[in-house]
Parts: structure tokens; sequence; C-alpha cells
């Protein structure tokens, strides 16, 4: 009858030929020793010196593992071992506003305006602390922020460039229609983020998200997670390299923030990534409005920002921001996922909503980005998983 690989396609071809519906249709998840070789073959061809790898198969943690290195000294990396979590973070701060939709004291299509005691502009910065309160002051002649709602800060269409200190004047400014079109922005997270922290008391609001999402981590078992730096991270973490092979030392964050502080490790991500797509913590309408469809990505790459509509008959008709999360819909039905990037750290978390599968991969070493793309289809099979959006063409597709 042929392998099983053989066999999908020929199904699926046959249910196409009668009209049918193809049916979401999962592949046989590879043993553990197939997934430690083909990781290896991976970081030899990327020079990639460290990864991990877990596996979640119908909600739960199966397979996780990590290979190579966590500094130039050569120490191994291990499952323990704390890794930079990166944008991942933006999907961790998601769900925990999720959870405080669920309590009613933010709901989703407010402006955000409403939800804090004096207008944004007025806020800041600090003298002391130039951070504390952001750039806000630079939007006093834009009524537009006005219009911002907790959506459109996790949907990415804020207005916002990815940070306000990329700008070519270091000010925040609002770009376009908030809420009209895509473009990927840390500084929205960050925005929502001020306003449950700076927020009106009185509708449950001024709330430190460094103790909201520990509380998740600590009802998940996630003992090695953390939104800012602890120091019992420091016996066993890894240090990353550059896309040259450079190497660079762990960022200790020591303030929470929404867009990307968060350390973890391959022993504790999972548990987050499984409780997701098994919409634990989260009512059912909670759990469905994160991973909907909710706005439609047109361009052709995720970065650089702003960038223009790709012909219509190009745009990819399955592929919409969820809220913290990007969703599609592939081969084997709807699935969402979130990269995490810098300069020395390259992480993914794919998800597929029918068999509760997903795979997660966190790595200290950018060069090994490359090899995500077959690594996901190697574990999963086809799934439709937007790398060419995220990455660029050379990823490949999934």
């Amino acid at each position: 009858m042929g392998t099983w690989k053989q066999v999908v396609p020929l199904l699926a071809l046959h249910f196409a030929t009668l009209g049918c519906p193809i049916a979401a249709v999962a592949q046989t998840i590879p043993s553990g020793a197939a997934i430690d070789a083909e990781v290896g073959k991976i970081m030899t061809d990327t020079h990639a010196k460290g990864m991990a790898v877990a596996v979640i198969d119908h909600g739960e943690v199966g397979y996780l593992q990590a290979y190579g290195t966590r500094n130039a000294k050569g120490d191994p990396l291990t499952t323990d071992t704390v890794m930079y979590g990166a944008s991942v973070t933006k999907t961790v701060f998601a769900y925990t506003v999720m959870q405080l939709v669920d309590q009613g004291k933010l709901t989703l299509d407010t402006p955000l305006k409403d939800d804090l005691d004096k207008p944004l502009p007025s806020y800041g910065p600090d003298p002391v602390f130039p951070d504390k309160y952001g750039p806000y002051k630079d939007l006093a002649n834009d009524p537009r922020w006005e219009k911002i709602t907790p959506r459109m800060c996790l949907t990415h269409s804020t207005g916002f460039n990815n940070f306000w200190f990329i700008e070519p004047d270091h000010k925040l400014h609002i770009h376009f229609e908030p809420g009209t079109q895509f473009s990927y922005s840390g500084e929205g997270f960050i925005l929502l983020q001020f306003v449950i922290e700076h927020g009106r008391k009185a509708q449950g609001l001024g709330l430190d998200i460094g103790d909201l999402t520990k509380a998740n981590f600590d009802r998940l078992g996630m003992t090695r997670t953390s939104l800012r730096w602890r120091d019992d991270f420091a016996s066993n973490f890894a240090d990353g390299w550059k896309d040259q092979g450079q190497p660079q030392d762990h960022d200790q964050r020591s303030k929470p923030r929404a867009a990307g502080s968060m350390d973890t490790t391959i022993s504790d991500l999972p548990k987050f990534a499984a409780a997701l797509v098994r919409g634990d913590g989260l009512s059912a309408a909670s759990h469905a409005e994160m991973t909907k469809p909710q706005l439609h990505l047109t361009t052709a790459h995720q970065f650089p920002p702003f960038g223009a509509d790709l012909p219509v008959n190009q745009q990819r008709k399955d592929l919409y921001a969820g809220l913290g999360v990007v969703v599609f819909d592939g081969p084997q039905g709807p699935g969402f996922y979130k990269g995490g990037h810098d300069g020395q750290t390259a992480n993914t978390m794919v998800c597929i909503e029918a068999s509760q599968r997903c795979v997660v991969i966190l790595s200290n070493d950018v060069r090994s980005e490359a090899g995500f793309a077959d690594l996901v289809r190697f574990i999963l099979g086809e799934t439709g998983v937007p790398y060419d959006w995220e990455y660029g063409d050379h990823a490949g597709k999934s």
C-alpha cells in the first residue's frame, strides 16, 4: 500500500475527485530518534550551536529534547536551560489579556482612552525613569490615539511602528487609521500593557503584568519562566549566536515587557502551548476569539513594516492576524502560530487545532531559523504555516 506519506496525498486526490470535502489528515508523529536525527541534520546544515524541540499531541506534551551547547564555553543546552522567549511573549500576553476580558476588566473593542484617568499624551515620560510611561506625549497632536482598542493592539493594527525608537526622529507616530491594516508592532502591545498597569483601579486595572503572567506560569507548572530575570536562572541559562556565528550574552531583562521579555525553557513553554491549544484557562468564547481570523494579512512578508499590499489574486486568502498569534487554514485544517526572533534568537510555536498538535522550537542561534519550515513539516506534515510570509521565500513552505 505504500508509506503513510505516500497514502495521504492519494486519499486527498480520491476525495477531491469524488467532490467530497477533504477531512484534515495528520501524519504519524515521527519517533524521538527520527526527530533527533532531523534536528542534527538541520544543525549541521545551518551551523546552529543550540536548539530545543517539543511536540504536543492531542493537547498533551509528548517528546521534548535539547541539543547542542548553551554558551561559548561549550556547556550543554538542557531541557531546563533558560532561553530567551522573544516575541512568543506576545502570545502569553494576549492569553493573559483574554483572561482580563473574561473577568470583565477589559473589553476588546472599548477604546483604551476609556480605561485611563487622563488623556494618554499627558502621561510621562517620567524625568527619572524615561521608559516608565513611554513616549505618549508625542501623540498630543494626533487624535487618532483615541480610537485605539485592545483588539487593535493585539492584531498589530494600531498604526505604530514596531517600536518608537526606530523612527527617524525617535518619536511615536500613528502611520495609518487604527484598525484598518496590519503592521507588526511591539509598541502596540506595550501600550496595552501600560493601560493594564496604569488604568482605572475602580474597574480592576492597575495590575502588574509580571504578576499576572506569573500566576499562569505557576498554575501550569512553568517553574523556570518569567517576564523578568530571576537570580535562580543564573546557574543554567543560554547565551546566543548571531548570523555570522558571533557569540552574544543573554540579556537579563529586569522589567516585564509584553512585546518580548520572557525567559523560558523547552520544558516549560510547551505546557503553555498545550493549554492554549486546548483552551485551558480561558472561556470558550475568549479562546475562540484569540484564534479566529481577525484581520487579513495582505502583504508579501511580515517585514518591513507598512509594506504594500500584494495584488488581490496573489494574497493568501486564509492568512489572518488573530489575537497575539497568526492564524491560517492549511491541509490539516485551521492552525495558529507565533515566532520569536532577535539577533541571536529564533523561536517558533505552531499548533493545529483539530488534532491539538503543536511543535515548539527554541533556539539560541538565529541561524537555525532557516531549518524551521523543514523541521515542522517533518514532525507534523504539511500544515500551511506561513513561514514564507514571516521569513521570506528562503525559508520555504510548510
